[in-house]
C-alpha cells in the first residue's frame, strides 16, 4: 500500500503534470522540495542519524559548556552562557528549561574548575571533536559528501570552531544586550510604535540567532562548497519548523500528565532526550532542503542508491566525453561535474563516477577549479576505448574471463566484435566534429 501511495505522489510530482510552463505545473515543481524532504524522512536514514546525534550530544554537552566556560572565563564573560543553554532546551517548559539549565551549568562549572588545564583538557577536547565529525557525517551523508576532512584538517578546523565559536556568541549577545539597554534606544523606546517594535524584536530574536546558527553549519560542516542562497533558505525553513515544533512540544510537556506519571522524577530528562531528537531532525531536514535547493537533480532519486542499466552507463561515458570534447575544441565555458549533471538531467553522483572512472582510465583531467578537459589529443581518443572503459567501469580495467562457457562466450565474442567493427577508427574528435545534422540523420537511422 505504502508502496502505491509514494509511487502514486512521485508521478504527480514528477510526471506529465509538472512539466510544461503553466501555473499548475510550476506549483508541482516547487512542491517537489517539501515532498523529497518528507519522503525521505519517511524513510528512516535521517531518523537514525537524528537519533545517534543524541547519544553524542549528551556525551558532549557537559565538556562542550566546560570547554566554553575556560574560554569565556578569559573574557569575563562566563554568565553569558546560561541564557544560550536555557534557550536550547526552552522547548521543555520554563521549569524544565531552568532545572535542565541549572544541573549542566552546576556540572560544567564543576568540570571546567577541576579539570581543564590538565590531562582532561585533552580527553574533554578529544570528546568534542569525535562529537563534531559525527555531525560532520551526518551532513557529509545528506550532501553526498565520499570523502570527509583529513585527520590534521579536522582537528584544526574543530579546534578553531571550538574556540572561535562560544566567543563570537556571547560577543553577539553582548552586543544585542547593550544595545537594547543603551539610552538612545530607551528613549526611542518609549514611543508606541518603536516599543512595540522593540518587544516584537526581543520575541524574534531567538529564532534569527537559531538561523544564523543553522546558516552556518549548513554553510561550513559539510566537506564541499556549499552556496549560500541554499544555506539561508534551508536554515529558514528549519528555524520556522524549529519555533513551530518547540511551541507544540512545550505545549505538550506543560500539560501532559500522563508522561510525569510513567516516568516520575525522571520526564524532565526524557522530555530532554525526545526535544534533542527533535532538533537534531528538524537541523538534518534543513540540510537536506539546502542541499536539494542547490542539487535539484537529486530531488527524485532521494537517499535511494543510484542504479543505472549498463545502456545507461554506456551513454552517459559518450556524452560525458562529447560535451568535454566539445568544449575544449570550440573554446568557451569548460563544463564541471555540476554543469554536466543539471544539462543530463541525472544525479550529479553518476557524473561524478564516471568521470572518476575515466580519469583513472587516463581519458580526462580534472582541474583545481572543479573543469574537465580531456587528457589527451581527443583525435587520439578511441570511441570504442571509451564504451569498454563505461562497460568495466569500476576499475577502468578490462577484466578477463573466469569462467568459460562456449556458447556463451562465442556470442559474447560475436557482439564484441560487431561493435568494435561498428566504432573502427572513429575518434572523438571525428564525433565532436560530425555536423549535427548528419548526427540528427544517424539518431533517426
Amino acid at each position: 500500500m505504502w508502496v502505491r501511495f509514494w509511487s502514486f505522489l512521485d508521478w504527480c510530482f514528477f510526471g506529465p503534470a509538472s512539466q510544461g510552463a503553466g501555473r499548475g505545473a510550476r506549483l508541482l515543481r516547487g512542491m517537489r522540495y517539501p515532498y523529497a524532504v518528507v519522503r525521505d524522512l519517511s524513510r528512516g536514514d535521517i531518523n537514525l542519524r537524528a537519533m545517534g546525534l543524541v547519544y553524542t550530544t549528551l556525551l558532549s554537552l557537559i565538556p562542550l559548556a566546560a570547554f566554553s566556560f575556560a574560554i569565556l572565563k578569559i573574557f569575563g564573560a562566563r554568565g553569558d552562557l546560561q541564557p544560550v543553554v536555557y534557550q536550547l532546551f526552552s522547548a521543555l517548559g520554563p521549569a524544565g528549561a531552568a532545572e535542565l539549565t541549572s544541573r549542566v551549568m552546576e556540572f560544567a562549572n564543576s568540570v571546567s574548575g577541576g579539570v581543564v588545564g590538565s590531562v582532561g583538557f585533552a580527553l574533554l577536547a578529544w570528546t568534542l571533536v569525535g562529537t563534531i565529525k559525527k555531525v560532520e557525517d551526518s551532513f557529509n551523508f545528506l550532501w553526498r559528501v565520499q570523502q570527509a576532512r583529513s585527520f590534521a584538517r579536522r582537528v584544526s578546523e574543530y579546534m578553531t570552531l571550538i574556540v572561535v565559536g562560544p566567543v563570537i556568541l556571547v560577543v553577539f549577545i553582548g552586543m544585542s544586550r547593550r544595545a537594547l539597554e543603551s539610552a538612545p534606544i530607551r528613549v526611542l523606546g518609549q514611543l508606541p510604535l518603536l516599543d512595540m517594535l522593540t518587544a516584537a524584536g526581543v520575541k524574534v530574536a531567538p529564532y534569527v540567532m537559531v538561523s544564523a546558527f543553522f546558516t552556518a553549519l549548513y554553510l561550513l560542516v559539510p566537506n564541499t562548497r556549499v552556496r549560500w542562497r541554499p544555506a539561508l533558505i534551508g536554515a529558514l525553513v528549519a528555524g520556522v519548523a524549529w519555533a513551530a515544533v518547540g511551541r507544540g512540544f512545550t505545549a505538550f510537556v506543560v500539560h501532559s500528565t500522563r508522561l510525569t506519571i510513567v516516568y516520575a522524577g525522571f520526564a524532565f530528562i526524557v522530555a530532554a532526550l525526545l526535544w534533542t531528537y527533535f532538533g537534531w531532525l528538524i537541523l538534518l531536514a534543513g540540510a537536506q532542503l539546502s542541499f536539494y535547493i542547490q542539487n535539484p537533480t537529486y530531488l527524485r532519486l532521494g537517499l535511494q542508491e543510484l542504479r543505472l542499466s549498463s545502456i545507461e552507463v554506456e551513454q552517459l561515458a559518450l556524452r560525458l566525453m562529447y560535451f568535454v570534447g566539445r568544449a575544449y575544441v570550440m573554446g568557451g565555458r569548460r563544463w564541471s561535474v555540476h554543469g554536466l549533471s543539471t544539462e543530463l538531467g541525472l544525479p550529479g553522483i553518476a557524473v561524478a563516477q564516471m568521470v572518476t572512472t575515466l580519469e583513472r582510465a587516463g581519458l580526462l583531467v580534472v582541474t583545481d577549479d572543479d573543469e574537465l578537459l580531456p587528457a589527451r589529443d581527443i583525435g587520439h581518443i578511441p570511441v570504442g576505448e571509451i564504451l569498454e572503459i563505461a562497460r568495466n567501469q569500476r576499475s577502468g580495467h578490462f577484466s578477463p574471463r573466469t569462467v568459460f562457457i562456449p556458447p556463451v562466450d562465442r556470442l559474447i565474442a560475436t557482439i564484441d566484435e560487431a561493435r568494435r567493427s561498428r566504432c573502427g577508427e572513429l575518434t572523438l574528435r571525428d564525433l565532436v566534429e560530425e555536423p549535427p545534422l548528419t548526427l540528427a540523420a544517424g539518431k533517426r537511422g
